[in-house]
């Protein structure tokens, strides 16, 4: 694989040493001696957004924010980032996504790309038609996310609930209508919106997770943690479902189960905001199970005589 040198980056980039520098101390891309040809498209992103002056700030906080919410190990490579005033969204899979709002947004440039007339479709009539059909839901579900932007909450709920009658296998609607009802704290209409997400799309690790949750609420705790640990399946990297699959556990007293989710959010978010108590959780789990972790013996070795001491072999 080809590398380049830090001298090459800047100057393939046309960029300052004090950018880059700058771009490094805000958490925005790792110190590296070598750079990929995938770093340098990550780079190029990040300078595009900054001559657009996308704070740097915000910029990381969206970069965390994705990361948490789908389980992406680095965002700026994996999905496709749109700009969305002084914040960024993200493109992936068909949908686009605000993570520091964990909302589903309207794909403006999609759908004028699809609306638009291609050289062998013949001209579009002078009055055009109501939309239809995958157009007419586009329509709605902007609409829709407009109308929960504005608190009108009902109106907003009228149009996914018309969505999902268009077009029952939209899973972007359960998930913003069951987030809506449970936030109305109608647990158990988000619950059966969230199973109708999961259905549609059965590889959409956020319907599981938002399930987790409002079974949580419920307290049924072994759906629960049977929820967010099929979220945790489908997409290993998200921080929020080890997080929130870790504290099920304890609620259930099964501090093993639940330690080894503290490790692994820490190991995919080891600055977010609940880095601290995820750690804190892990010191009070080995100290009252007074568990060590040791190298794998190659035979049996009997604990001393009066210790209670639990060593993981």
């Amino acid at each position: 694989m080809t590398s380049y040198s830090r001298q090459d980056v800047l100057r393939i980039l046309q960029i300052s040493s004090r950018q880059l520098q700058g771009w490094e101390r805000a958490g925005l891309i790792p110190q590296l001696r070598a750079y990929t040809f995938q770093h340098l498209g990550q780079l190029r992103t990040l300078r595009a957004l900054r001559e657009e002056d996308v704070p740097a700030a915000s910029i990381r906080h969206s970069i965390l924010a994705m990361k948490s919410v789908a389980g992406m190990a680095d965002p700026l490579l994996e999905a496709c980032v749109v700009r969305t005033g002084t914040r960024i969204a993200f493109r992936h899979c068909g949908t686009m996504v605000d993570p520091v709002r964990r909302q589903l947004l309207f794909d403006f440039e999609r759908a004028e790309a699809q609306e638009r007339p291609t050289a062998a479709l013949k001209p579009e009539p002078l009055r055009r038609a109501p939309a239809s059909g995958p157009l007419r839901v586009q329509d709605l579900f902007l609409a829709a996310v407009q109308d929960e932007e504005a608190g009108e909450k009902q109106r907003a709920i009228a149009q996914y609930e018309e969505i999902i009658g268009l077009d029952p296998a939209y899973a972007p609607a359960y998930i913003n209508l069951g987030t809506l009802y449970f936030h109305m704290r109608q647990y158990g209409r988000a619950e059966d919106l969230y199973r109708r997400a999961t259905e549609a799309d059965p590889s959409y690790a956020l319907a599981y997770f938002d399930l987790g949750n409002v079974l949580d609420e419920l307290e049924r705790m072994d759906e629960s943690i049977a929820a967010y640990s099929k979220a945790v399946a489908l997409s290993p990297r998200y921080a929020d479902a080890h997080y929130n699959l870790a504290l099920a556990y304890e609620r259930v007293d099964r501090r093993r189960a639940a330690l080894r989710h503290w490790l692994a959010y820490v190991k995919v978010d080891n600055c977010g905001p609940w880095t601290a108590h995820a750690r804190s959780q892990i010191r009070k789990l080995l100290g009252s199970e007074q568990l060590s972790i040791v190298w794998r013996a190659q035979r049996f070795i009997p604990p001393r005589r009066g210790t209670a001491a639990l060593r993981l072999a």
